[in-house]
């Protein structure tokens, strides 16, 4: 009898978790993989293939994360590239240190925070989207230039070499590329550039499996390999891309690239759970709000409701609403703006937050007010790195939206950023994700427009223990969070707790978006009825985590993306 009470109790305990299967051609292990060496989670297998050749040749884990950050350049077109910039979450295992290395895009000396509003002040958002003057300076490579100068091992061409490769040998078009490529092919088909390498002479994209050779590309990176940040931001390179961006009346010069700088900055921190939470600062709204939404959750028995469950579920939706009005409300870049780091993340605020989140009905975005703070801020790649010396790489990268602003610069295969919809038109005027913008992220010459990338380290008894990140804009932060959650709250293995469904709560739109395979219809019915405008979407986020069992890293790639996950 007793321990039939003991089975019925710890069966009342478990919830079924709905998760992503992964490709029946590719199946979970090529997205799961066990080392105690080396460890590699990306979004493609010639970037995991390249990140791993830098180890095989006795390079360091910053010589694979340069190499990885140009070959998804040249893999992924569509999410990233030279043309745009990043974020890296390093943690230097010597040093015991999280170091951030901050080489997101700047706005062009000559923008302004009117710029994109016609005669009657109104915001004309395909203006910020679509063409070149959304193209913010990038920073990609002289972030990958000054970080390979402090702390990496091999020649900086080798570290270029297996993206020269690439680019110049090709790869086959796989189908999120086509998917990008089929969305974008009104716009993007009237570059002679993209033409030539993207698409048929009839205006057609490809089918899947055709190589996709980019030889300007292989060129421009063969001149970055000889000479370094000066082969992006100086001579022919640097004349190519602003006589594009010339000819179609862009604002960018040579000042803009000459002055363009990387910039080190203290990361983000938090205790939860008994780990220590070290993420993105600003001008990245990321690591704040990861931070704020685990922190608001800590108090509850999440794990007691269970993962899934109409109570787990509706609090932590009602978590990640109240950070996003912290987000349109404070966050910027904190080089221009005050941006209250340090009082978003306080104990008591935080507090006071996780009491309003356990409302009995969902709270109408329109009713949500800010609280007083205490008196003292879709596309996009990421991959994450783990080695035998226990040191850890984050790190997210973008052009923004799908293929940026649509513009090759003639003659070098780099396709330019539309970073600056990633600022505030005006405010209250919403961006290509839907995030309301405010004041502290109007436009200003040289600054960093604010952003979502969240790539995140986690430390356990000051030890490395996760690494993790994902593409998708403003969902990256919910993604990144649930993920933890599912981790750590809910004991998830990785596997799962990368693949598990998702939801987002973004303060505006009001919904409640979930992803596939869903929540089951009893959770999802008694959460409309409790207020949540639930709809069934698609998030896009991509997880790639490694996470510490013991003496061996395992890594994941999200299955629902075209990831690789290995290791040596």
């Amino acid at each position: 009898m007793r321990s039939l009470l003991i089975l019925l109790l710890i069966c009342s305990c478990t919830h079924k978790v709905n998760i992503v299967n992964p490709p029946e051609s590719l199946g979970r292990k090529h997205y799961e993989a066990k080392s105690n060496k080396v460890m590699a989670a990306t979004q493609g297998d010639y970037t995991t293939k390249a990140a791993l050749e830098m180890f095989e040749k006795g390079g360091n884990i910053i010589d694979a994360f340069v190499a990885a950050s140009f070959a998804v350049s040249v893999e992924r077109p569509q999410s990233t590239g030279l043309g745009g910039g990043g974020f890296l979450v390093f943690y230097h295992k010597v040093e015991n240190k999280v170091l951030v290395f901050d080489f997101r895009e700047v706005a062009p000396l000559k923008g302004h925070s009117k710029m994109y509003l016609n005669k009657k002040g109104e915001p004309q958002p395909m203006l910020s989207r679509e063409g070149v003057l959304a193209v913010a300076t990038p920073g990609l490579v002289a972030g990958l230039w000054e970080i390979h100068r402090k702390y990496g091992r091999l020649n900086w061409s080798e570290t270029v070499a297996p993206s020269i490769k690439l680019a110049r040998e090709g790869f086959p078009l796989y189908s999120h590329l086509k998917e990008a490529l089929e969305y974008r092919k009104k716009l993007f088909f009237q570059d002679p550039e993209a033409r030539e390498i993207f698409y048929l002479n009839n205006g057609e994209v490809p089918k899947a499996g055709t190589i996709i050779i980019q030889e300007n590309l292989a060129k421009t990176l063969e001149t970055i390999s000889t000479k370094g940040r000066d082969g992006f931001y100086k001579g022919s390179v640097a004349k190519k891309i602003l006589k594009t961006i010339s000819e179609k009346n862009g604002i960018m010069t040579q000042k803009d690239l000459n002055s363009y700088k990387v910039i080190q900055r203290d990361p983000v921190v938090a205790d939860y759970k008994g780990l220590k939470i070290y993420s993105m600062p600003p001008p990245s709204s990321g690591g704040v709000h990861v931070i704020q939404i685990l922190k608001m959750l800590e108090n509850y028995p999440l794990k007691s409701y269970g993962p899934q469950t109409t109570k787990s579920t509706h609090l932590i939706a009602n978590a990640m609403q109240r950070a996003y009005l912290d987000r349109a409300k404070y966050l910027g870049d904190s080089d221009f703006v005050r941006v209250p780091t340090k009082e978003l993340i306080d104990d008591k605020y935080l507090k006071s937050m996780s009491d309003e989140i356990n409302s009995a009905k969902a709270i109408s975005a329109d009713d949500l007010k800010s609280l007083k703070l205490p008196y003292e801020s879709d596309e996009t790649t990421h991959f994450s790195l783990a080695d035998a010396d226990g040191n850890l790489v984050a790190s997210t990268q973008t052009i923004n939206g799908w293929f940026g602003a649509n513009v090759i610069a003639r003659g070098t295969g780099i396709i330019l950023n539309n970073e600056m919809d990633d600022f505030s038109q005006k405010e209250g005027a919403l961006n290509l994700f839907g995030a309301v913008g405010g004041n502290a992220n109007l436009v200003e010459p040289q600054k960093r427009p604010l952003s979502s990338m969240s790539p995140t380290i986690i430390l356990k008894n000051n030890e490395p223990y996760m690494a993790l990140g994902s593409p998708s804009g403003t969902r990256i932060i919910t993604c990144v969070a649930q993920t933890i959650l599912n981790t750590v709250e809910f004991e998830m293995p990785l596997y799962e707790s990368v693949a598990a469904t998702r939801i987002h709560q973004q303060w505006k739109p009001d919904k409640l978006t979930v992803e596939a395979p869903f929540l089951s219809q009893k959770v999802e019915a008694e959460l409309k009825s409790l207020g949540h405008n639930v709809e069934r979407g698609k998030l896009g986020c991509s997880i790639q985590a490694i996470k510490r069992d013991k003496n061996t890293w395992i890594g994941v790639s999200d299955p629902r993306g075209e990831g690789h996950a290995a290791g040596l």
